[in-house]
């Protein structure tokens, strides 16, 4: 992720979120729930990153402190402009130990390691010119958000990987977040293209080196589909064994989104979700990174939930928290700043070691409140959720809608539906109407 956060969009702040209708005839509503799966999804925690400058001991500290969490992988950036600052096959020693050292403590653990190789180094990279006057090696500058000006240079990197590390790697992740409005990571025009030649290059490199490590895909932030739909038209059916998705807002719903995508485009590859997360920034501050904040004891509330919701759903392959630790600029990790522990650290390890309980329900009162009907309550993070108003058998409104930070709502129901006599019901889509919670007045 590389030091910002992809984002769907700003969280929303209100409870009503889309459009409410009056309804004149009762109307079913389709259940759409987790589905039952063997196995739950590989959990995990995005840890520190690949650079020249970081000692040995990062590696061995945050692979412990994964094992602490009970995680299964652990995701890190491997820059090709730090491991290959100079030239093709010329590696910085200095980088190269560290990323030995992680992938081998890791291994010791009997943790994967996700590899998101990203960053052109200057020698490879497309940029214009200007850009490139200013790019130095082994420095981070924007020509190394350019693609490479040839795929296989890009191919040579990632094969050299899977030689190195074989199926200590749980995958090599190509690239990172090329769909991302921003240009932090993946700039230039033709994007999807771009992207796609680069994948169906890397693609036989690393299993030419070894066929067991897996290839992800995608390192996508937009759930709508239209990048995927464009790479998809660029041909790179065939060319990755999982697809990378970074989802923080309405996760659930997003991951649900582009299944349907896929399927509808017969790419029914899983999905590994190995970005998401909550900033436990409330109440110093309101939006971090594009991201609502919520209270630390939210943020391990969120962390369970999710978990939980994700635990019997057979496309998700992968769930890796962002993030392990603090930085001063984000505070997503389940460690702080100082290196102790926040309420989300023992939610997190609980939930790994035992990923099948119940999400929070979804509560509802009602009361009434200026001439109408307030309903009110809480629910488990992740998707929008859906209220339904009866007279008797008959249904007069629906309203689909999100939770504020907390994971609460208060919707007041048109006063025209009067203040008796009312039988309401709210559900969250990814649980389905049969995790209802029904009030009557």
């Amino acid at each position: 992720m590389a030091g910002r956060l992809p984002k769907l969009s700003t969280l929303v702040l209100l409870c009503l979120c889309a459009a409410a209708l009056l309804a004149t005839s009762s109307t079913a509503s389709g259940r759409v729930g987790a589905r039952t799966a063997l196995a739950a999804p590989l959990g995990g925690v995005n840890i520190a990153g690949v650079a020249g400058n970081v000692p040995l001991s990062l590696a061995d500290k945050e692979i412990a402190r994964a094992h602490a969490l009970h995680a299964k992988l652990v995701r890190t950036e491997v820059s090709w402009s730090a491991l290959e600052p100079s030239g093709r096959g010329k590696v910085e020693p200095r980088a190269l130990a560290f990323l030995d050292r992680l992938v081998s403590d890791a291994a010791a653990r009997g943790i994967g390691v996700i590899a998101i190789a990203y960053s052109t180094p200057c020698w490879a990279s497309s940029a214009p010119a200007s850009l490139l006057r200013k790019c130095v090696p082994g420095r981070s500058a924007a020509a190394n958000a350019w693609p490479p000006r040839e795929p296989s240079a890009y191919a040579a990197f990632v094969a050299y990987l899977a030689a190195r590390y074989g199926t200590r790697l749980a995958a090599i992740e190509v690239w990172n977040e090329p769909d991302q409005a921003n240009e932090a990571y993946f700039a230039g025009p033709e994007k999807p293209q771009h992207y796609a030649a680069m994948l169906r290059a890397a693609y036989p490199a690393i299993k030419q080196a070894n066929p067991n490590v897996k290839v992800l895909a995608g390192s996508l932030v937009g759930s709508n589909g239209v990048f995927l739909r464009a790479l998809y038209a660029a041909g790179i059916k065939g060319y990755y064994d999982g697809l990378a998705v970074h989802f923080y807002t309405l996760t659930l719903g997003a991951l649900r989104a582009i299944h349907e995508t896929q399927l509808a485009n017969g790419d029914n590859t899983p999905l590994w979700l190995d970005e998401f997360g909550w900033s436990s920034c409330w109440p110093k501050q309101k939006i971090q990174q594009e991201q609502g904040c919520v209270s630390p004891k939210i943020q391990a509330t969120d962390i369970t939930n999710l978990y939980r919701s994700l635990a019997r759903t057979p496309y998700v392959a992968a769930a890796v928290l962002y993030k392990l630790q603090d930085s001063e600029q984000e505070d997503f990790g389940v460690f702080n700043t100082k290196g102790a522990r926040k309420p989300a650290f023992a939610a997190f390890a609980r939930v790994l070691a035992n990923p099948f309980g119940s999400p929070t329900p979804v509560t509802l009162s009602l009361s009434r409140r200026h001439g109408g009907v307030l309903a009110k309550g809480e629910g488990p993070v992740g998707d929008y959720l859906q209220l339904e108003a009866f007279q008797g058998k008959v249904l007069r409104y629906r309203a689909l809608f999100t939770l504020n930070r907390f994971n609460r709502y208060a919707i007041p129901l048109p006063q025209v539906l009067g203040t008796s006599g009312l039988t309401v019901r709210v559900y969250q889509y990814w649980q389905g109407s049969g995790k209802d919670a029904e009030r009557s007045i």
